[in-house]
């Protein structure tokens, strides 16, 4: 492993812990603890966390900072109107292709908050700058990575918080999901996460992180890696940047439309134009693997009219106990068909189904 690689505030008791850290996206991270299957069900029957402090918070301040971010994301903010709502968005580049997905909390139409993709951070920062400077937005842009994040996900997640920090539970029992909560002096609490359960995702100053790490941990809260997290949100039905969307993916094509905002006819927002001209149309729906073998990403699916897609995401499920995956197919593809997937040479049938497939802890019935 490089020695370039940055390091989280918590690497340290990640090393302590014995996890195996990985390359992810320029950062040292751990990839498990030991099992990443106890990990994974930890999660949907308790309580996990998880160092995302590679993800960069950014902070927008300014006079246009309700009207640079109008401009910069598909979605609207000024759909915001409560301290501390945050909506999902995409950030397209003129193509309306996914220059990266990211979350944007508001405080006032004056102040905003993005959470953006470690790997994408650089090239996040410097977009903003460029689309502020080069548009002429009144805007700070500031990058904090004085800040570190927890995510706390599982059925006891909120109670394990409470229990660690019981002086946050009054500033955080209320929050309907998708709200964010100052809980003490520079701590911010989201009751936002990837894992498709409940929790909070703390973002709190480093100096700090270590210690709620242990407290939370004394709490019975498991300590959970990169490979956890991925299998959860794939259960869950969340795309994952450079996976289902890249800068050559519109939000279309990778099952994400619900994420533009195209009702207000006068907000012109970059990549609008060529989302209105339309991509080429597809089918974003999930697959469940009828045989035994594991799907990946992409690996070639063909449907029975000899169409062709392609899996963008695809692993064991634990909960499930059976190979599922994330794929784009061809447009009229629906659940309920049978497609078949290349796997290392062999076409072994799948059956087309909606997403999630799994939800609160529990499979998904699909017909």
């Amino acid at each position: 492993m490089s020695t370039d690689l940055k390091s989280t505030p918590l690497a340290h008791l990640h090393e302590q812990a014995g996890a195996r850290m990985v390359d992810f996206g320029g950062w040292r991270m751990p990839l498990a603890y030991g099992s990443q299957i106890e990990e994974h069900h930890a999660v949907r029957q308790d309580a996990g966390m998880f160092d995302v402090s590679h993800m960069l918070n950014v902070d927008v301040q300014g006079p246009a900072a309700q009207a640079f971010l109008r401009h910069l994301l598909a979605n609207d903010v000024a759909r915001l109107k409560t301290p501390g709502k945050a909506l999902y968005s995409c950030m397209l580049n003129p193509e309306g292709g996914v220059i990266d997905d990211l979350i944007a909390y508001f405080f006032t139409p004056e102040s905003y908050r993005l959470v953006v993709n470690a790997g994408t951070a650089d090239k996040d920062l410097a977009w903003m700058q460029r689309v502020a400077q080069t548009q002429g937005f009144e805007v700070r842009i500031a990058p904090r990575r004085d800040l570190a994040m927890i995510a706390v996900q599982g059925p006891q997640a909120r109670a394990k918080v409470w229990a660690a920090r019981p002086g946050w539970q009054a500033a955080t029992e209320g929050l309907a999901a998708f709200h964010a909560a100052q809980a003490a002096p520079g701590t911010l609490v989201a009751r936002t996460g990837y894992t498709g359960e409940d929790g909070f995702e703390i973002m709190v100053p480093a100096d700090q992180a270590a210690a709620l790490w242990t407290e939370l941990q004394a709490q019975g809260v498991r300590p959970c890696g990169l490979g956890a997290r991925d299998t959860l949100r794939l259960e869950a039905g969340m795309a994952l940047y450079g996976q289902e969307m890249d800068e050559s993916v519109t939000p279309a094509q990778a099952g994400l439309s619900w994420t533009v905002w195209l009702k207000d006819a006068g907000r012109d927002f970059i990549g609008r134009e060529a989302i209105e001209l339309g991509a080429e149309p597809c089918a974003f729906l999930g697959l469940q693997l009828q045989e035994r073998g594991v799907m990946r990403a992409h690996m070639a699916v063909r449907t029975a009219d000899g169409g062709q897609g392609e899996v963008t995401s695809g692993t064991m499920s634990p909960t499930l106990g059976v190979s599922i995956a994330m794929a784009r197919l061809p447009e009229g593809a629906k659940p309920g068909d049978t497609v078949e997937v290349d796997i290392r040479g062999k076409w072994v049938p799948a059956r087309v189904c909606a997403l999630p497939f799994v939800r609160n802890g529990k499979p998904v019935q699909h017909a």
